[in-house]
């Protein structure tokens, strides 16, 4: 079952990750920063930060932190503004990635860094094989939370449709990003794909390399499972996440 508890702790494990590749103190971009908790962190830990998102975003009354709300395609930032771009398991939601690229670029300095957390194949593997428990679970839990108020029947109606949209998702599996469809996703989501993405764009990878947890999109044990034990089921069933540090080809010096 979802909860923005839980997905925070996961954040907040993977920053610990990303923290050393970032300048100490440096100004940086977030990218589709959710409720902004990472952003926060960062702060925390001494940096600058700035944050942007989509108006639409679903976390928009969950925030913790003053996230921008942009139109998804130019940063409201003058050109050179950063020592540093990142985003967390958000470029996949991206559909125009050229146009990303290059405002990245526009408003990273010249000897900036950028940094993407993106989901894996294994991610979404896992993701499409625990669907089908996590409907289960969800629809019982749906009809528990209803049944003592069967009465009403707009209610007992809800939890049915929650039940159904649940099962839905199981047998259809839609895609997650912006590109396919959901299967798709099991190689659009690698990351020989990303790094070719990031590679015709312009950008040198310095990096990449797996974040070392383990979850998937269902989120079926939740919390229940510490980070301790998605740690070592990473070594066996993949990592959920990647990590690809990178630098504009022209600031690296390469051509």
């Amino acid at each position: 079952m979802f909860s923005i508890a839980h997905l925070n702790d996961l954040r907040a494990a993977e920053l610990d990750v990303i923290v050393p590749h970032l300048p100490p103190g440096g100004r940086v971009l977030e990218i589709g920063a959710g409720t902004g908790q990472q952003a926060l962190l960062l702060l925390h830990r001494g940096f600058d930060v700035a944050a942007v998102d989509l108006a639409g975003s679903a976390y928009a009354d969950a925030r913790v932190f003053p996230v921008i709300e942009y139109d998804g395609i130019q940063f409201p930032f003058p050109d050179a503004s950063f020592n540093a771009v990142m985003s967390s398991n958000a470029l996949e939601h991206v559909r125009d990635l050229a146009k990303m690229h290059t405002e990245i670029k526009r408003v990273l300095k010249r000897d900036g860094v950028v940094v993407h957390v993106l989901p894996t194949h294994a991610w979404r593997l896992w993701s499409i094989l625990t669907s089908f428990p996590s409907a289960i679970v969800y629809t019982a839990a749906a009809l528990r939370r209803t049944l003592p108020r069967s009465r009403d029947p707009r209610s007992l109606g809800r939890a049915w449709f929650e039940a159904a949209r649940e099962a839905g998702v199981a047998l259809l599996q839609p895609r997650h990003g912006e590109r396919g469809f959901g299967l798709a996703e099991l190689w659009l989501f690698h990351p020989r794909w990303w790094r070719r993405q990031f590679l015709g764009h312009g950008f040198a990878l310095v990096l990449d390399r797996p974040m070392g947890l383990f979850y998937t999109g269902s989120m079926l044990l939740g919390p229940r499972l510490s980070l301790a034990r998605r740690a070592r089921l990473a070594k066996l069933l993949g990592s959920a996440c990647h990590l690809y540090i990178m630098r504009p080809q022209q600031a690296s010096g390469l051509r």
